[in-house]
């Protein structure tokens, strides 16, 4: 992949795609390619199918995806089945009939069985029961990890899986019924604040363990992955390190400046009790995470501030 190499982003506009975006800009790359939802569904075979004829990209990276939290995964279980696997094989499937040099597909770190060992090694898939409340995209992930792999078995396709942890960063999704927990808790703090209430509810019990990176630092290792890796195996990304959401939600709370209490309703899930990456591979290949965690959310902060939500 070089520099005028034509790149189609999918998934451009959510914080993946719009990190990946955005590091593939710093490093000069200057033929990328993207469309939003509404000039390009995903999910309609026939309109990516003309797409990839027309455009004819070489690289592909499949950010796009229907995402969201415990609630949000719970809720619309048939819409995050049917919605990411009709994306999945619509792109992965067009990238192979245009003659697509690379692709690179963006699972998801829940794939894994809900009571893998720690940390999580990529041979652990399939090795246990999903956590049931997003077990629905654990298997449209796990599908799409499969359709890469047999894909370069079968016709000799470049496709390679990326598995990235807990994310967060600009322009993530704040809305509290459908977010992931950091930006959620992001969002709640900075309510509790400005509206001077003496306490944060917070779902759970804020035992559980979750690693966190930075969407633009898995943007560089994806980008460098794409640049030099062109194995079967897919590679987890991750930083190495995890939190407890109480934790987390003390670091939130103060880089917000709320003073009042945290309360923790124990009648919501919890979800998977610890789920950090083993990244001894993806740290073989020469790559480490930057971001350290209080940094990222400050970062996250401002672009909140700046959504004026």
């Amino acid at each position: 992949m070089n520099t005028n190499s034509k790149i189609y982003v999918a998934g451009h506009n959510g914080m993946v795609g719009s990190a990946i975006v955005r590091e593939l800009k710093r490093q000069n790359f200057n033929n990328i390619i993207f469309r939003t939802s509404k000039e390009l569904d995903l999910r309609n075979f026939e309109d990516v199918k003309v797409f990839f004829e027309n455009e004819k990209p070489e690289f592909v990276f499949l950010a796009a995806a229907k995402v969201g939290g415990i609630v949000a995964n719970n809720t619309y279980r048939a819409e995050f089945l049917y919605d990411n696997l009709q994306i999945q094989n619509n792109v992965i499937h067009n990238s192979y009939l245009s003659g697509v040099k690379k692709l690179m597909f963006l699972g998801s770190s829940c794939i894994y069985p809900k009571l893998a060992p720690q940390p999580i090694k990529e041979e652990y898939l399939l090795t246990g029961l999903l956590e049931t409340t997003n077990e629905p995209y654990a298997i449209a992930k796990i599908t799409g990890i499969k359709m890469c792999e047999s894909y370069r078995q079968q016709y000799g396709c470049n496709f390679i899986s990326i598995m990235p942890t807990n994310l967060y960063g600009l322009n993530d999704n704040y809305d509290l019924q459908n977010s992931h927990v950091l930006p959620a808790l992001i969002r709640k703090f900075h309510e509790a604040k400005i509206n001077n209430k003496s306490y944060v509810e917070i779902w759970g019990s804020g035992n559980p363990l979750r690693e966190f990176l930075f969407a633009d630092d898995l943007a560089d290792a994806a980008v460098m992955l794409m640049k030099e890796y062109n194995g079967e195996k897919f590679v987890n990304i991750g930083t190495g390190k995890d939190i407890s959401i109480k934790e987390l939600a003390l670091i939130i709370k103060k880089i917000i400046g709320f003073e009042g209490e945290l309360i923790f309703d124990k009648s919501k899930p919890d979800g998977t009790p610890r789920k950090l990456l083993d990244v001894s591979f993806l740290n073989s290949l020469g790559w480490k995470y930057k971001t350290e965690l209080t940094v990222g959310i400050k970062i996250a902060y401002k672009d909140f501030l700046n959504k004026n939500y």
